[in-house]
């Protein structure tokens, strides 16, 4: 689950520039974090799937991503979950048990899990890399490889394709220290959608007989 959120939160942003970067990839992701941090609104659809070869398992699903600011929203309708934030109150909604479980922001775990803090993610420590470029019909993609410092991540590598002419992540690929592959590619992806603030809050009384654990 966790894997999942981390991979909708690299299609919609990348990191700002960090020493650890090498010159090639710092430049790429500074023109993908500017071009996204002068956007007010991000709507994305995505295809999410999960590998794990000696398991035998190959699962694809969809999902959504919206964000405003530090709100955000992330349903996975396959899988029947929504996370909400307004920024301060995080919900969890599982489908499974009609239940939703409630905690402040700061307590919900780590931040790379969180969409509204991926700005300054990089100050926890990644290592990027140039890759090269593909081309994929008449798109040509720039490849960047993302290696964290610290295992609190679950991550040895992520692999991000971004399209070179505007400069938008299309894909990206996660490998998990769990030996399960990760991945993400955008579906449709809507900028400057009015989205207002109580769109981000989970309204329990729209779901008949839901089991509410409050942890705040």
């Amino acid at each position: 689950m966790k894997n999942i959120i981390l991979l909708v939160v690299l299609i919609a942003f990348a990191w700002n520039a960090s020493a650890q970067q090498d010159a090639k990839a710092k430049q790429i992701l500074e023109e993908v974090s500017t071009k996204m941090r002068s956007l007010e609104t991000i709507s994305v659809d995505f295809f999410f799937t999960m590998q794990n070869k000696e398991m035998d398992i190959n699962e694809r699903n969809e999902g959504k991503l919206e964000l405003k600011g530090q709100k955000y929203v992330v349903e996975l309708p396959d899988i029947g979950v929504k996370v909400y934030s307004d920024g301060e109150t995080l919900w969890n909604y599982m489908e499974d048990g009609n239940q939703v479980t409630i905690s402040y922001l700061e307590d919900g775990g780590s931040e790379l899990m969180d969409p509204s803090t991926v700005f300054t993610i990089y100050e926890k420590g990644f290592r990027s890399k140039y890759v090269g470029e593909k081309k994929e019909g008449n798109k040509v993609f720039q490849q960047v490889e993302l290696f964290p410092d610290s295992p609190e991540y679950e991550v040895e590598k992520i692999l991000l394709a971004i399209d070179k002419s505007d400069k938008i992540i299309k894909s990206a690929q996660l490998h998990g220290t769990d030996g399960n592959l990760y991945g993400v590619e955008v579906k449709k992806l809507d900028t400057g959608k009015a989205m207002p603030d109580s769109h981000f809050v989970f309204n329990p009384k729209e779901y008949n007989d839901i089991e509410v654990i409050d942890f705040r």
